[in-house]
């Protein structure tokens, strides 16, 4: 069976998608067996691995009919390892409206994944920044969740939010527990954000991942295009240092998910 990871936080802006994708690119070069499930609207996680181009169906069509497969698209990125994807779309927002007088409706991606986990040696769940129907799907189908925060005071409200929200997720899934907090898009220049990666470290321990990803325009670059971080340039300094980060996340990983 997979090990199966939400990658979640209630804030926006955080770092989740490319969080999700990179790590997801760095598990798969390793050799490990992916599927990453893109459970927001917004559907950049989608547009990440380059799938909008040639996708007929998504996570939408699964949702709204149990009797549906997901639909998995497969990406070998340029750099290599190989991704599945199950896309999203704008139309993922007018399903979470309609699954709200649904029965069952916190269990139907369970119910997918369960079908297919034996597949994959990890799936991770990207979520969109609120607690509702979508992300409630993804954290009762994983058993694990990465928290991504900037280190920013005002981003620490939204991590304590999450942490209260998943102690009410609970009911549904009691397996559910945190795998680790990561620091991302971290700047260690700049001085509060030094002071709140200290304050996060004194606060929550051996919740906070050691690795943190560094602030780089070549993350964002590589996203956009479609490709992982790997793909960015061996010969760019900071693109060298991001991969790093994401490879000592991985193990990080697969040391605490074993």
């Amino acid at each position: 069976m997979a090990v199966t990871i939400a990658i979640a936080n209630q804030k926006g802006g955080v770092g989740k998608t490319t969080t999700t994708s990179n790590l997801a690119s760095t598990l798969a070069r390793a050799g490990s067996r992916l599927l990453v499930i893109d459970c927001d609207p917004q559907s950049n996680l989608t547009a990440s691995f380059g799938v909008e181009r040639v996708m007929d169906a998504t996570l939408a069509d699964a949702l709204m009919n149990r009797d549906v497969d997901l639909p998995r698209y497969r990406v070998s990125d340029p750099a290599g390892g190989i991704v599945d994807v199950v896309p999203a779309s704008p139309e993922l927002a007018r399903v979470e409206s309609a699954l709200q007088t649904k029965l069952g409706r916190e269990l139907r991606l369970r119910e997918h994944v369960l079908r297919v986990d034996r597949d994959y040696d990890y799936i991770l769940f990207d979520t969109p920044p609120s607690l509702g129907v979508l992300t409630i799907n993804a954290l009762v189908a994983a058993e694990w969740v990465i928290i991504p925060t900037e280190a920013r005071f005002f981003s620490l409200q939204g991590l304590q939010m999450l942490n209260e929200s998943i102690e009410e997720v609970t009911f549904l899934n009691p397996r559910l527990k945190v795998l680790g907090i990561v620091l991302s898009k971290f700047d260690r220049r700049l001085r509060e954000e030094k002071t709140v990666a200290e304050y996060l470290r004194e606060r929550w321990g051996a919740n906070v991942f050691e690795s943190d990803i560094p602030t780089n325009s070549k993350i964002l670059e590589a996203a956009s295009t479609g490709v992982s971080i790997f793909a960015a340039g061996s010969a760019n300094r900071g693109a060298r240092r991001a991969v790093l980060a994401y490879e000592t996340l991985a193990e990080e990983v697969r040391s605490r998910a074993a």
